[in-house]
């Protein structure tokens, strides 16, 4: 039995059901990261194929043909050139549409002409019937030199064969499907000449894209065969022609379409959900109904979370020795932790409903809806798919930029994009909102809270505009950009691909802010556990001679809570707190708050985890959830601290503040300076504060 280990890497145009073969070959198996020295997001699946052959599959991003365009797309180039890079495929999978077969076969005869073992998977095969499409797969397979595996990861068929085909990648012929050379044989023939260990088709590809390729120097071609930039764009374009050409041959023959057999009402659709008026009415309601089911299906399990760590947190603290490791655990991972877990519903159902909008192929009609509104505030229309993204993260919203082509739309994207609701807000914005808008329902189904998020998400992505049109009026952008969007077929969403876009998704928020809170939970629980002076050695003391000197009678209970509220005041953390109070009072906050706020500048959701170890730190029961501690919290004067003008105001805080340093980070390597990210923090925290002392000066 073989234990041979192969590379896999999946290629093709972008909506051809590529993520679906790969999650179809790799189900869970899966992890995300981004290529070396870009950010480019990159997955890579592990799956095992007949005969014990392990393959690692790697998911490329989509790609009309080899001419790139983007960032994105070299990647896929650069990894086709370099055989030396450890992800350099053994055999290619071109995934294409069975409805859109000659736009697909472009790239598949150009990887072709790389000499690489390639399978051509044929998608969506269920749908052939239903547009009244027939292929001749033996005709196919002989004219284009390949095996086809005709699959439809919907109805889960041909998934077998096409591991079989992958299998026997060494018997797939490497010989290309024409010969594209012919379109200036005297040029190609002096570069074979001149560099007769090369394949002929990397030269043509070193020539005329901006790509990387170690074997040979760009300039060393070029210096060796010039031509001006003018003949080889005349070039590729006979070279597009050619191979269009073929396929057009190909397709005449092995391909038949009887059009009065296609049942689409896809036209008929798009003319209701791109409506002038009733696609934004539809895509408004649609809104509504996400953000009402986020806070009503997600009530019952977020309060079994937050009671099962509350409980966690007491049975600790019972259970083990008392010493600062059960202190730590119990009063300072446990809360911490718990702050971020308890978020997990509300995160999961926010990815379910976008990764059904876009498996549906709604997300594109919601895409050219708003372009007509981006076009009048300076943006390009291909600004819609960030800003949109950025609903989900910032991170991959303005990695997803590199699209646009104008330096300057790019940039001002990139720079509001940030305010934009990710659903590292969330958090924050479901616990405020629960503190200070009651769950109460108008008109008989509109709940309150549900509308106060939307209002937040709409709160943000205004600001995004308008700060757009005032960043277009500052760098006085001119010229004009064409925005062309495809349209993808409509299609019931896959329940395999929407549950791990879920999983993977909520993963990698648990897991990415877990580690920061974590880390965050122990240094403030130590910050908060121990202080400097007299003050905190002899809290004891000074707490009980001072009841006493105020004639208060108390019991033990209520000494304890005063020495544990008095050593947290004069704590390293409460100092800290105290330096920064004047600057946050105005605002509405106390010192915990501003704690809070101030270490969620690595990241917003820390915020909920920072206070819910704060309020642990030396509390006497442990299994109260964080909200009611929340709650309880209490001025000097007696009256609650998260009252409706302090939770508006932090909501509007953390609605337009730049608080993520993973993001600032992205922002540098894009704009490649810190002058960009510096301004838009700056910027940003000035807006945050500002919209927040006005909303709890006029509020209180």
């Amino acid at each position: 039995m073989s234990n041979e280990n192969i590379n896999v890497a999946l290629i093709g145009n972008p909506n051809v059901g590529k993520t679906s073969v790969f999650n179809a070959l790799t189900g869970l198996n899966q992890q995300v990261g981004n290529y070396p020295g870009i950010t480019v997001e990159k997955k890579i699946g592990f799956c095992k194929l007949p005969h014990n052959i392990k393959a690692n599959i790697l998911d490329l991003p989509g790609t009309y043909s080899l001419n790139a365009s983007s960032m994105d797309e070299n990647v896929v180039i650069e990894l086709l050139l370099n055989k030396n890079d450890k992800l350099f495929p053994d055999v290619a999978v071109v995934v294409t549409d069975v409805e859109n077969l000659k736009r697909n076969l472009l790239l598949f005869t150009q990887i072709k002409d790389l000499e690489i073992p390639v399978v051509l998977a044929i998608n969506m095969a269920d749908r052939m019937e239903y547009k009244g499409i027939s292929l001749d797969i033996p005709y196919l397979e002989e004219r284009l030199n390949t095996k086809i595996a005709l699959i439809s990861t919907r109805k889960k068929q041909g998934i077998d064969e096409l591991k079989n085909l992958i299998v026997s990648y060494k018997t797939l012929s490497t010989e290309p499907c024409l010969n594209a050379s012919a379109i200036d044989q005297a040029y190609f023939d002096g570069l074979r000449k001149t560099f007769p260990n090369e394949l002929l088709y990397k030269l043509w590809l070193v020539i005329t894209q901006d790509v990387n390729f170690r074997g040979i120097e760009k300039k060393e071609i070029l210096s060796a065969l010039r031509k001006p930039d003018s003949e080889l764009k005349r070039l590729q374009q006979k070279e597009t022609i050619k191979r269009y050409q073929f396929i057009n041959d190909v397709l005449r023959i092995g391909q038949t379409i009887d059009a009065s057999a296609a049942k689409d009402f896809g036209s008929r659709l798009d003319r209701v959900l791109t409506h002038k008026v009733w696609g934004y009415v539809i895509f408004f309601s649609i809104l509504f109904v996400i953000f009402q089911s986020i806070f009503s299906w997600s009530e019952y399990p977020m309060d079994l979370i937050d009671s099962g760590f509350g409980w966690l947190s007491n049975a600790v603290a019972t259970h083990m020795p008392s010493g600062i490791l059960t202190d730590l655990i119990a009063q300072g991972i446990i809360p911490g932790i718990g702050g971020i877990v308890i978020f997990i519903p509300q995160i999961a159902f926010l990815f379910l409903f976008i990764s059904i909008l876009e498996e549906s192929g709604y997300m594109s009609r919601v895409v050219f809806l708003m372009d007509k509104i981006m076009k009048r505030f300076g943006l390009s229309g291909k600004s819609v798919v960030p800003l949109i993204s950025g609903t989900a993260c910032a991170i991959p919203a303005i990695m997803a930029t590199r699209n646009i082509e104008n330096w300057k739309e790019r940039l001002i994207t990139i720079l509001v994009t940030p305010f934009t609701t990710c659903s590292a807000r969330l958090p924050v914005y479901t616990i405020i909102i629960s503190l200070i808008i009651p769950d109460k329902r108008v008109l008989g189904f509109l709940n309150l809270q549900g509308l106060m998020l939307m209002a937040l998400y709409v709160a943000g992505f205004s600001m995004a505009i308008l700060a757009a049109y005032v960043l277009n009026k500052v760098l006085n952008i001119k010229g004009k950009s064409y925005f062309v969007v495809e349209m993808p077929n409509y299609k019931l969403p896959l329940f395999k691909n929407v549950a791990i876009n879920v999983v993977e998704k909520t993963k990698a928020f648990v897991v990415g802010a877990g580690k920061i809170i974590l880390a965050i939970s122990i240094v403030l629980w130590f910050l908060a556990s121990y202080g400097p002076g007299h003050d905190f050695e002899n809290a004891d003391k000074i707490v009980a001679d001072n009841l006493k000197a105020r004639n208060i009678t108390y019991d033990e209970q209520t000494l304890t809570n005063e020495i544990n509220s008095y050593k947290l005041e004069n704590s390293y953390l409460g100092l800290t707190g105290k330096i920064i109070e004047p600057v946050i009072k105005p605002l509405g906050y106390d010192w915990k708050i501003g704690i809070a706020v101030l270490s969620s500048f690595a990241a917003r959701e820390v915020f909920v985890g920072t206070l819910a170890t704060i309020y642990s730190v030396g509390d006497t029961d442990e299994q109260d959830p964080i909200r009611e501690k929340m709650a309880t919290e209490t001025r000097a004067d007696g009256s609650r601290l998260f009252d409706l003008p302090t939770g508006v105001s932090l909501l509007l805080f953390y609605a337009f503040a730049m608080q993520c340093a993973s993001t600032l980070a992205i922002v540098k390597k894009e704009t490649n300076s810190w002058k960009w990210p510096a301004i838009q923090f700056t910027v940003m925290s000035v807006i945050a504060y500002l919209a927040a002392f006005t909303a709890y000066q006029l509020l209180q």
